[in-house]
Parts: C-alpha cells; structure tokens; sequence
C-alpha cells in the first residue's frame, strides 16, 4: 500500500498525509503502480472535463484541461521534455547533451517543444468529435504513465553520479514493461474499442521509437527524457483519434 502511495506522492501534486507517506525504499517499489496512478488522473481528467465542457465552449475548456494535464505532476514531466528538447537538439557529442541537460536554465529548443506540446495537446483535443472527447482525455495521463514504466525498463539509466531516476534503476523489471503494456492495452480497448486499441499500439510504437532515439543520442535515459516521454505519449491517443475520426 505504501508503494501506491508512494507512487502518487512521486508522480502528483495531490498532498497526502505525512502518516501515509512512503519513504524511499517504498518509492523504489512504487514503479508498477505509475500506470494505475495515470489511470486515477485520467478519471480526475475525465471528471474535469465533462463539468467544463458544460459551462465553457470548447477551446477554453480543453485549455484548463490541458493546464491540469501539466500542474497535476507539477509541471516535473514538461520540464524534463524541455530539458531534453534543449539537450538532443543541440548538436553536441554526447557528455555536453548530458551538461546541457543539467542545466536549470531552459533554452531555446525547450522553450519549442513545451509551446508545441501545448498547441498540439489544445488544438487535437478540440478537434476530437464530441463523442470520444471523454474517452481519450481519461486515456492521455494513462498513456503517459505507462511508457515512463516502458522507457525505463527498455534503456540503461546513463548518469554516473545519480539522480532521482537511480531510485527505481535495481529494481526494476521487464515483467514491469509487459504489465504496463498490457495495462495501456486493455484499459484502451475498453474504454474506446478498436479506436482506443489503435490509440495504444501507436503510443507503445511512439515510446518504443523515442527509447531507440534516446538510446542513439545519450546511449540510455535519464530523467528528463522519462519526462519528455510522458508528455509526448500523452499526445498520441489523441492524435489517433483526430486521425480516426477523419
């Protein structure tokens, strides 16, 4: 149970109290239940998003929603696709993409990517048919979760001097990627049928594709690169399911 909690605490803003609060070994146990921790945000999302398509038309609400996507882990995951963007696109050998990582300053390439993640994110959800806004919206923050457990299970972590990612490093397993894999899967297809299922298969093709591109740039992950991982798998169901629908 404190796993779980830990797992919350890690990957959310959500207070909880100081008696429940895991401590580090619960967090280095805490890595097979990300996904379910996507799965509570998603309902979180989902919930949000049926009250303010009520009140508000559709551009501004989906904007909250999006809003909500970034606070409710505390912004962690876009700073890591920023830090990452700025590091990858730097054309420098591969000590000073992990120097420029690092580094807290955000650059230029940072500052891209986290305003087209953002315009991707508002502008696909509202072009999502009305039907399925619900739906894909509840399996983004899912979507995310699960290719972190994926991307951290299929690379070596790079950085010899540590980080918070080490936390998780001797503990993980592949038997953690499968679960998480088969989690996306099924939570997908029952909740969008065949759509969902293309939505799932296209987010693992994604993270799978952005490890191989990790992997070639840094020769593993880090941080920052699990971060960018969550926000560009939360892009892809709905991606899927602009495409779908046309």
């Amino acid at each position: 149970m404190k796993a779980f909690l830990a797992a919350i605490q890690f990957l959310t803003v959500i207070p909880l109290p100081r008696a429940f609060a895991g401590d580090i070994e619960d967090l280095g146990k805490s890595v097979p239940f990300f996904p379910v921790v996507g799965l509570l945000i998603g309902i979180l999302a989902a919930i949000l998003v049926f009250v303010l398509v009520a009140i508000l038309p559709p551009f501004p609400a989906f904007a909250i929603i999006v809003i909500f996507l970034i606070s409710v882990s505390g912004g962690l995951h876009m700073d890591g696709l920023a830090d990452t963007a700025d590091g990858f696109f730097s054309a420098r050998p591969r000590e000073r993409i992990l120097e420029i990582m690092r580094d807290s300053r955000i650059g230029v390439m940072g500052v891209i990517a986290v305003v087209c993640a953002i315009m991707l994110k508002v502008s696909l959800l509202v072009s999502l048919p009305p039907s399925s806004r619900t739906d894909i919206i509840f399996l983004m923050p899912l979507a995310g979760r699960c290719a972190l457990v994926v991307m951290m299970t299929a690379l070596p972590y790079v950085r010899s001097e540590g980080g918070l990612a080490t936390l998780f490093v001797n503990r993980r397993s592949r038997f953690h990627a499968i679960w998480a894999a088969l989690f996306l899967i099924v939570a997908a297809a029952l909740t969008a049928k065949w759509m969902g299922l293309a939505a799932a298969i296209a987010t693992l093709a994604a993270t799978a594709l952005f490890a191989w591109y990790s992997f070639r740039k840094i020769g593993g992950y880090t941080g920052d690169t699990l971060g960018a991982t969550c926000e560009i798998a939360e892009i892809i169901p709905a991606l899927v399911a602009v495409a779908w629908g046309r």
